[in-house]
């Protein structure tokens, strides 16, 4: 009664349905216990299942402002996120709440940067933000709510999408990142889990609490911006140089991850990561999907290019080269159950593994002038899967990392393809000298074996 809750009468009526339906109707004396009522207005939908947990763990409080909290979603880069009711207007809606162990000033001003942020942006390939305020010491954003999962969670699950399914999922979000570029504004942190799809395919893309304005680098300095495994080059070089091109890199690598099921640079921690986004190439995406075309395979590399330069320029060209590709529509019923530019050589033996950090990575350079070299230092907040799954503390970088000369990724395709040929050849040619060899050995054993007899 305490939360608002429930009525009066839908206690009484919970109460009175779960007597009759354990014999006790007339027995006045018969207690109920509270877990049973709770689960009893669970049944007759008074209370939501996360709501019933709260209150019997005492905790009354599960409203913010006009909304009523129904239930719990995850864990977002600024806070936790809730699943909540507007009570008059009856609108579902997904909160965002500032956890009050991180409320500094900075912390509030990048909230409040958050909200303005999404205020400006109106598409339907992004999610849109529909209010905001204070409850309390509880700052709260509410944003649309996304009735589907993520990316990420889609392939951790399902495993690696089709091609169409990639490019219909990647063009929505290039579509969306093109409306916030167009108004200045850059994402920063585009990932899988940033993506989030519906059953019906639509995608949107979310989680603009580290977007930024293309001349605004306030409050950043020497901070680099992103999640290890999507980072652009220049954002680990010159985190005050970043365009809306690195957007590109990052939607390339998550159009890999797509297709493969891996995230471009397996294994490792924030530092190797970061080191490999310089100076390594991915391996060949037909290594974990043979039916990748060539076509297709040409555009993530264009996406993926090292040299901003030599990157696709706008998401709207990225929409329109996957546009041939992205056919379907209703490809996803699976959401309501929840430069060669590709290495073919071993590197070692944590390219095998499948990691996929699902925190924001947020790092000091020690040359805040945007220089391109610099100690690099890693965040708590940077660490692979592989490392956050085993309980290991966060890796520290605190050697400099100074990337190479650029180097065509067209050539360095090239060559790999040329190599992987010659590769094939050589094979051949041992095998046939092989069976060769196994031929001359049986016949002068059969030889032998003639003139002992």
């Amino acid at each position: 009664m305490l939360s608002g809750l429930v009525t009066e009468d839908q206690l009484d009526e919970a109460a009175a349905r779960l007597k009759q339906k354990n014999g006790a109707a007339k027995s006045a004396a018969t207690e109920v216990s509270d877990r049973d009522l709770a689960a009893m207005m669970v049944a007759q939908e008074s209370l939501t299942a996360y709501q019933a947990d709260q209150l019997l763990s005492g905790r009354t409080k599960l409203t913010l402002g006009p909304y009523i909290i129904t239930d719990w979603i995850g864990q977002g880069g600024m806070g936790q996120v809730f699943k909540a009711v507007h009570e008059m207007m009856g609108r579902e809606s997904a909160i965002k709440v500032l956890p009050l162990h991180k409320k500094t000033s900075e912390s509030i001003e990048n909230f409040r940067r958050e909200i303005r942020t999404q205020a400006k942006l109106d598409h339907p390939n992004l999610v849109r933000a529909y209010d905001a305020g204070e409850d309390g010491n509880v700052h709260y954003l509410v944003v649309e709510y996304v009735e589907g999962t993520d990316l990420r969670r889609l392939v951790r699950t399902k495993g690696m999408v089709t091609v169409q399914q990639a490019a219909s999922i990647i063009k929505q979000a290039a579509e969306g990142l093109e409306h916030a570029h167009q108004r200045g504004l850059i994402h920063r942190d585009i990932k899988p889990g940033n993506i989030l799809v519906t059953a019906s395919g639509v995608a949107k893309v979310s989680d603009l609490g580290l977007a930024g304005h293309l001349t605004d680098n306030e409050g950043r300095s020497g901070k680099i911006v992103g999640t290890a495994d999507y980072l652009a080059p220049e954002q680990i070089r010159s985190p005050l140089d970043v365009s809306k091109v690195a957007d590109i890199y990052a939607l390339g690598c998550t159009l890999y991850y797509a297709i493969t099921g891996k995230v471009p640079f397996p294994g490792g921690n924030a530092k190797s990561k970061a080191r490999r986004h310089l100076e390594e190439t991915p391996w060949h995406p037909r290594r974990f999907n043979p039916e990748v075309s060539d076509e297709f395979v040409d555009l993530i590399g264009d996406m993926m290019e090292k040299d901003p330069r030599e990157r696709i320029q706008s998401a709207l060209e990225v929409a329109e080269r996957l546009t041939p590709w992205a056919t379907d529509q209703n490809l996803f019923p699976e959401v309501q159950e929840a430069r060669a530019r590709w290495s073919t050589t071993n590197r070692s033996a944590e390219g095998e593994q499948d990691t996929d950090p699902g925190a924001s990575h947020q790092s000091d350079v020690a040359d805040s002038t945007g220089s391109e070299s610099g100690s690099l230092r890693s965040s708590s907040r940077a660490v692979s899967d592989s490392a956050e799954e085993k309980g290991r503390p966060p890796a520290i970088v605190t050697r400099p990392l100074t990337p190479p000369p650029p180097v065509s990724i067209v050539e360095q395709f090239n060559a790999a393809r040329i190599e992987n040929d010659e590769m094939q050849f050589t094979l051949t040619w041992v095998v046939i000298i092989g069976m060769a060899c196994v031929g001359v050995g049986t016949l002068l054993g059969l030889v032998i074996a003639m003139r002992v007899l």
